[in-house]
């Protein structure tokens, strides 16, 4: 059985814990951890979900907000939903075995 597999990114909401509601709050703290990212790098990984984040990343984040990694990313996952497939169509017609094309005929034209 296939699993579905999700997360959500909670950076937002830490920092919003803090009172920082810029992302530019964030950026002294990442640079004291030895990390230098510009002002629009750190915006997108407050405002969006990262798909790869490095773990020297998730260790300063967690260092930042003293918190775990369960607490800056909640995962969560179910059993994927399986599709019903049909035994087979019922009220629909094989064209390739009942209705066949007839071969035109060229008749040539008396002018």
């Amino acid at each position: 059985m296939t699993r579905d597999v999700d997360y959500t990114w909670r950076l937002a909401e830490l920092m919003a814990s803090r009172g920082w509601h810029n992302s530019t709050d964030l950026t002294p703290h990442l640079r004291e951890r030895g990390i230098d990212l510009s002002a629009s790098q750190v915006y997108r990984l407050v405002t969006q979900r990262p798909e790869r984040v490095s773990l020297k990343m998730v260790s300063a984040l967690c260092d930042i907000f003293a918190c775990g990694p369960e607490d800056l990313i909640t995962t969560t996952a179910a059993d994927a939903r399986r599709t019903k497939t049909a035994a087979g169509p019922t009220n629909v017609t094989d064209l390739n075995k009942s209705i066949r094309p007839k071969r035109a005929r060229v008749i040539a034209d008396d002018n």
